[in-house]
């Protein structure tokens, strides 16, 4: 271990006690790679190695990379959903991704960099193990080596799960070993990578408990944290991406231990959040993302802090989602929703819209077993009679979209007073030749967002002033040290109760007990706002009819997890892509899905994605307003220029006035804007199909990951999976065999 491990003084490392998981323990997350074993016999040394293992194995905001999983941004993996347009390499047609080159390489989340022992994926985990074996060997009392040390066996066992869930099985390694050639650790089968999995979370219980946390430990792991991971291997592992053969042991399996379980995570304190001090429609739902306090629905998450950093400190840990998704004109950047799913949402009655198969809606006939709604969706007004959630998921122009800050400060063209702040985010253009061209980008958006601006904006997790009225984050527009920040403490939850929930539905329902599966839809429907005078929305025969009754599960995820990067694990767990249609080449027999009739999509009824071009929407200003002016000006604004009247923006907290705001801002809609479809994933600019829509294309080999070249490079001895190129090894591991 002192080959590559120095020795750090002991007097500093225990001045940093582990004491909580404020915005002390925060603080305290510094680099303590370099440790000697004498760290691990006093308790402010060790909780402080494993306050740095938290700082490197935590989710983090941001793009999926090789320590972090995909949190909802418009990283590689949410462009391959429905969530996004624009073509990531995993679903663009005119590439294929190689595990032999460099050009179209298949992303590296085995390896990383090799020589980096914080950079690289085994890095990490021999930190974890040089944790485990320090304590274990180290002179303190048992209560506290437990308290210790089941945190860093939850953390090991979620390093290898997210190595688990793209490769299968992985080498497993399980105790410190020096960096030479001839330490080789075999690639195990991916059913004993998920038993190692379980092992380690099976211990990570044993050792915490399953007392109740609270505020005082919040941000750290339970051992409610460890089951809820055990719910989603256990489920992983029965989904069809592992269980071709839809082996009912494996779901009733699941099912028993995950229904036992369930004692377990509730005892911790953990469950549905309800509360909604707003009073907003949906308010709930919203007000879950913003706890500064204990959170009952935040199994596992992050903690941020508001911590500027003005003098150095190295303390300083914000929240980057808010200002990624705000409108510039309040000083962030915006993301743009797709409207593939945006018209997916369900309508106020709970039901699926009606008439997406019509090209010009951009939106698909899918999830056809579940029933559509009664009431007539029109894409020319999408913000109206919609699920309550959907209007804390996307932003639409006359939406209040409330926030603790005056950008105006910044640029006097910017709208003032944050607090009140409604989003217009329509556009114009300068030419008339550009209306009506879906794919031209020459339109300028109203109230100075100018060219930066989104036809819908993602709102998802925001922290809306109307539904928290003591803001995690604030936009300080005269900031002066460095850019104007977003100081966001926001927590960051990657398993939500509501997760723990639905991973359980699935199972249910796969082990046959649908009455089980629909109580959980109804809880998560009751929290977004349903009611049981129509079932929470849900159709009759989702009891009886197993097919039904998990598509309405796989829909609800759909909705309750949008941009919060489940979606895609979810599209390769079900193989929603194109249903195992096609198996990759090499693949043998034993891969054909033959569960579900041979294929998942055709048993679900849910459309494949492969085939399918997503658009995106947009509100410009209507014909009779003619063309508008090219600069920031307000009176480039065609509508400020014809002196037209604004409505108020739609207030969330004025439930019982919902509908009649909702019914102003569609009639001003209609005498003001018009709604144009937009290209989202380009089109073929040479061949045959030029001029035609590009299409999601994600290969069969994807479902799972091959070995980057790097990695082989790293490690000449590991087999590359079947389907991958392989450069130093053949292609011969099966990450179905057992």
């Amino acid at each position: 271990m002192k080959q590559i491990i120095k020795f750090f003084s002991i007097g500093l490392t225990a001045a940093l006690a582990f004491t909580s998981c404020s915005d002390k323990f925060l603080e305290d997350k510094k680099n303590y790679d370099n440790a000697q074993s004498d760290i691990y016999n006093f308790y402010s040394g060790a909780s402080a190695r494993l306050a740095d293992l938290y700082s490197w194995c935590l989710p983090n905001v941001g793009d999926i990379a090789w320590n972090n999983p995909s949190m909802g941004s418009n990283d590689i993996c949410a462009k391959a959903t429905e969530e996004y347009s624009g073509l990531s390499d995993l679903v663009d047609p005119e590439i294929t991704l190689v595990s032999n080159a460099q050009t179209n390489s298949v992303p590296d989340y085995f390896q990383q960099q090799q020589n980096n022992i914080q950079a690289s994926v085994y890095g990490r985990i021999r930190n974890v193990n040089d944790c485990i074996e320090g304590i274990s060997a180290g002179t303190l009392p048992n209560e506290q080596k437990n308290e210790l040390l089941g945190q860093a066996y939850f953390l090991r066992a979620w390093c290898y799960y997210n190595l688990f869930k793209w490769y299968g099985g992985v080498p497993l390694v399980k105790k410190t070993a020096d960096p030479v050639a001839t330490n080789v650790t075999e690639r195990s089968s991916s059913k004993a990578t998920m038993e190692f999995i379980l092992e380690d979370l099976k211990t990570a219980v044993e050792m915490l408990g399953t007392k109740k946390m609270s505020s005082s430990n919040y941000g750290r792991v339970s051992g409610g944290t460890a089951l809820a991971l055990k719910g989603r291997v256990l489920l992983l592992w029965a989904s069809p991406l592992f269980n071709r053969k839809n082996e009912t042991s494996r779901w009733t399996t699941a099912y028993e231990t995950m229904k036992a379980d369930l004692e377990g995570i509730d005892a911790c304190g953990y469950g549905l959040y309800t509360n909604n001090a707003s009073g907003a429609v949906g308010g709930a739902f919203a007000e879950m993302f913003l706890q500064s306090s204990f959170n009952q629905e935040a199994v596992f998450m992050t903690l941020y802090n508001q911590v500027a950093n003005d003098d150095g400190l190295d303390i300083q840990k914000n929240n980057s989602w808010e200002r990624s998704i705000r409108p510039s004109n309040t000083g962030g950047g915006g993301k743009t929703a797709s409207a593939y799913l945006i018209n997916l949402f369900p309508m106020k009655d709970g039901r699926r819209p009606s008439n997406l198969a019509d090209a010009d809606v951009n939106g698909v006939d899918t999830y056809s077993k579940l029933e559509v709604s009664t009431k007539t969706y029109n894409p020319e007004f999408p913000f109206v009679d919609r699920d309550p959630r959907f209007y804390h998921t996307f932003g639409f122009p006359g939406f209040r979209w409330a926030y603790s800050g005056d950008a105006s400060l910044k640029d006097a063209r910017n709208p003032s007073d944050g607090a009140n702040y409604t989003l217009w985010n329509y556009v114009w253009y300068v030419d008339k030749d550009d209306e009506g061209n879906i794919d031209s980008g020459n339109s300028f958006g109203a109230d100075n967002l100018f060219s930066s601006k989104c036809g819908v904006y993602v709102r998802k997790k925001s922290d809306d002033l109307d539904i928290n009225t003591k803001p995690l984050y604030q936009y300080m527009a005269t900031y002066t040290k460095g850019a104007a920040p977003f100081f966001s403490a926001a927590p960051l939850i990657e398993i939500r109760y509501a997760e723990v929930l639905l991973n359980f539905a699935e199972v249910a329902c796969m082990a046959g007990h649908m009455d089980e599966a629909v109580a959980v839809l109804q809880q998560i429907r009751a929290r977004a706002g349903y009611t049981p005078e129509n079932n929470y929305g849900l159709q009759d025969n989702l009891t009886t009819d197993q097919a039904t009754c998990m598509s309405a599960i796989l829909y609800e995820r759909q909705i309750e997890f949008a941009y919060e990067g489940k979606r895609f694990d979810d599209m390769r767990r079900w193989m929603l892509f194109d249903g195992g249609a096609t198996l990759p080449t090499g693949a043998p027999e034993s891969w054909k899905p033959t569960g579900w009739g041979g294929n998942t999509c055709t048993w679900l009824g849910v459309e494949p994605l492969n085939g399918h071009a997503r658009h995106n929407i947009e509100f410009r200003t209507a014909n009779k307003y003619g063309v508008g002016g090219k600069t920031q000006e307000a009176e480039s604004d065609p509508l400020v220029k014809a002196g037209v009247i604004r409505p108020d923006g739609v207030d969330l907290r004025k439930a019982d006035e919902l509908d009649a705001q909702i019914t102003t801002l569609k009639n001003w809609y209609a005498a003001n804007l018009k709604f144009q479809r937009k290209r989202g994933d380009g089109y073929y600019q040479t061949g045959t199909n030029v001029g035609q829509d590009k299409v999601v294309s994600f290969k069969p080999k994807y479902y799972f990951f091959g070995l980057s070249s790097g990695a082989q490079t790293g490690n000449k001895a590991l087999p590359q999976t079947i389907g991958w190129e392989a450069t130093y090894n053949e292609a011969t591991f099966d990450p179905l065999a057992e």
